[in-house]
Formats: C-alpha cells, sequence, structure tokens
C-alpha cells in the first residue's frame, strides 16, 4: 500500500538532490575556512586579470595623449595611483568575496541540515515498515 507522507517526502528530498542539493552537497565537502579561501583566491586572480585589462583599455583608449605627454607626467605618481588603485579594488572585492561566500556557506549549511534531517526521517519510516513486517533490521544475511 501506498504511503502518502512517504511519497512526499522522498519527493521533496529527490527535488532537493536535483535542485539546489547539487551545489548544497558540492559546498559542504569544504571546510567554510577552505571554501572561503579558496573563493578569495580566485577573487585575487580574476580581480588582478580584470584591473589589468581595465588599464590596458584605459592606457589604448589615451594612448596619443599618453605618448604625447609621457616626459611631463609625474610617473611615480601615476605608479603609485595605479598601485592604489589596484589595492583598493583588490580590498573591495575581498570583502564582497567574502560576506557573499559566507552567506552562501551558511545557506547550503542549512539546507544540507534540513536534507540529512529528512533523510533521518525516511530510514525511521523504514524502520518502522520493517518492523511492521517483521523483518529483522541490521541483520545482514
Amino acid at each position: 500500500m501506498l504511503d502518502v507522507q512517504k511519497i512526499k517526502k522522498m519527493h521533496k528530498l529527490a527535488v532537493y538532490e536535483s535542485g539546489e542539493g547539487k551545489q548544497h552537497l558540492a559546498i559542504s565537502n569544504y571546510y567554510r575556512s577552505d571554501y572561503i579561501g579558496l573563493a578569495l583566491i580566485k577573487n585575487f586572480f580574476l580581480t588582478t586579470i580584470g584591473y589589468a585589462l581595465l588599464l590596458m583599455g584605459w592606457a589604448g583608449y589615451k594612448s596619443d595623449y599618453l605618448m604625447n605627454n609621457l616626459h611631463r607626467m609625474n610617473l611615480p605618481l601615476l605608479v603609485v595611483a595605479v598601485l592604489g588603485g589596484y589595492i583598493i579594488l583588490l580590498v573591495v572585492y575581498s570583502v564582497l568575496t567574502y560576506i557573499y561566500c559566507t552567506v552562501k556557506y551558511a545557506k547550503a549549511h542549512k539546507g544540507i541540515q534540513e536534507y540529512y534531517k529528512g533523510l533521518g526521517q525516511m530510514k525511521k519510516i523504514y524502520d518502522r515498515e520493517d518492523r511492521r513486517n517483521g523483518r529483522i533490521t541490521g541483520r545482514r544475511n
């Protein structure tokens, strides 16, 4: 006989596993510090590449001006401004990445806890059915 409660619970678990649970299960393989550290390392490289591309695009756009006025420019000040902009951008994106990954990890952790709670409930349902049908659980044939 079909148990509606069991079917609903199984469907809910299957939907979670095939939906956002895939991502949550992947995140749960990491410790919190490892997950956030990996995201910050990726952030460092992507921010560096992005800033370099933006800087090259700006230099290409202003190349005529830069070539004509290179001898009049204060180059040490220009280098400090470029590095200062990079450091500010890196710090801002690192803080945003840290916050985003912390929230994402917490959400995944909460989702995984609910998932395991649902699995525990399913196990209880199956154990109850086994006892009702006279089967002994925990034995191997």
